[in-house]
Parts: C-alpha cells; sequence; structure tokens
C-alpha cells in the first residue's frame, strides 16, 4: 500500500501514522530500534500491510491485468491507484474530510521532523507544501507521482506512461479496491488485538 493507505489503516494512534510513514526507509532491526516503541509499532505494522497486499487474492488477479510491458511495475501501480480511490472515497472508510485528516497529518509530522528518516524529508516538504494526501483524488497528480518514482529506479521504467494504460485499468481499479480494502481494515483490526494480547496492555 502506499502512504494514504498506510495512514488511513493507523486508526488515529500517531506512532503508527508515523511508522506508517516511515517503513519504506527503516530497513533492518538496528534501524527499527532508533525509534520509539509506538513507532516501531507502526513500522511493524507497516511491514504487515504490505506483506497482506502482496498476498492478496484481488492484488494477484489484477496484476496480470496490465500490460505486457507494465506488469513488472504493477505492484507501485496498484499502490497509488488505490490510494487514489481511497482519497475519492474517503468518507466511506474515515470520519471527518480528507483535507483535515491532510492537515492534522502534516502538523505530525512537523512536530516529529527530528525522527523523519533523511530519504524522506524531500518528500515531506513536498506533500506539505501542496497538501499532497487529499491532493491524492486528482488523477494527475497519481500520473505525476508514478512518474516521480520511475525516475528513482534503477533500471529504465514505463512509470512515466502509466497514462497510456490508465483508461483501460482505472475502471478496474475501482472494484478490486472495493473489494480488497474492508478486507486489509480487518487485518489490522485482528493485528492490533494481537499485539495488545501479547503486551498485555
Amino acid at each position: 500500500m502506499n502512504f494514504l493507505a498506510h495512514l488511513c489503516l493507523a486508526d488515529g494512534d500517531a506512532g503508527l501514522k508515523l511508522g506508517g510513514l516511515f517503513g519504506d526507509f527503516v530497513r533492518g532491526r538496528r534501524a527499527l530500534r532508533a525509534f520509539p516503541e509506538p513507532i516501531r509499532q507502526g513500522i511493524v505494522l507497516h511491514r504487515y500491510i504490505d506483506r497482506c497486499t502482496d498476498q492478496s487474492g484481488v492484488v494477484k488477479k489484477l496484476k496480470p491485468r496490465f500490460p505486457r510491458e507494465f506488469r513488472r511495475y504493477a505492484g507501485i501501480i496498484i499502490d497509488l491507484a488505490f490510494d487514489h480511490e481511497l482519497a475519492i472515497n474517503w468518507w466511506r472508510y474515515m470520519p471527518g474530510s480528507l483535507e483535515r485528516f491532510d492537515l492534522e497529518t502534516r502538523d505530525l509530522l512537523r512536530d516529529n521532523a527530528e525522527l523523519v528518516p533523511k530519504k524522506l524529508t524531500s518528500f515531506m516538504r513536498y506533500a506539505d507544501r501542496h497538501g499532497l494526501f487529499a491532493a491524492y483524488r486528482e488523477e494527475d497528480v497519481i500520473l505525476y507521482a508514478l512518474a516521480g518514482v520511475g525516475t528513482r529506479l534503477s533500471r529504465p521504467n514505463p512509470l512515466h506512461r502509466v497514462s497510456e494504460i490508465w483508461p483501460d485499468m482505472a475502471p478496474q481499479f475501482k472494484p478490486a479496491f472495493r473489494e480488497f480494502f474492508p478486507h486489509i481494515q480487518s487485518e489490522v483490526v485482528d493485528w492490533r488485538k494481537t499485539r495488545s494480547t501479547t503486551t498485555g496492555s
């Protein structure tokens, strides 16, 4: 999953939200130990969500529908497409407006700026300036983000041309997301119950 989904699945918990954002930028146990326990739990949850997403039957069925040239990068495209669907349908899954959630998240990041991994700082500054999480409702923002991801990959890739396949793929993202997201919400609820039991809290 991408940033907005990880934030949503944190269900208002500040540590889980920060860990959800940091998860892709923290590698190994030593790096994990550098963070306070609530954020460590958020990073662990981030990894769990990503595993569940990769193993999802919905996602596995969706990937082969991509044109061959894009199939290697289908997971990246799906992650951002699902953030787009979440942003459009925010009212189905979360109380309050997406704009308010975006503002609160940016405030949280500013308040914890000293903890933000270095590789994430430039993205977070950009997100803060542009209200990026709320802007995920716009297709152009998603396509621009995908092109940006493409520039950071080591090998040549077609992510700057996702606009070519978007009209055909977008109608498939919507039902896939609506089937997938309630399932991952349920998985996260179970994960939190398990962690609460094992920690005795």
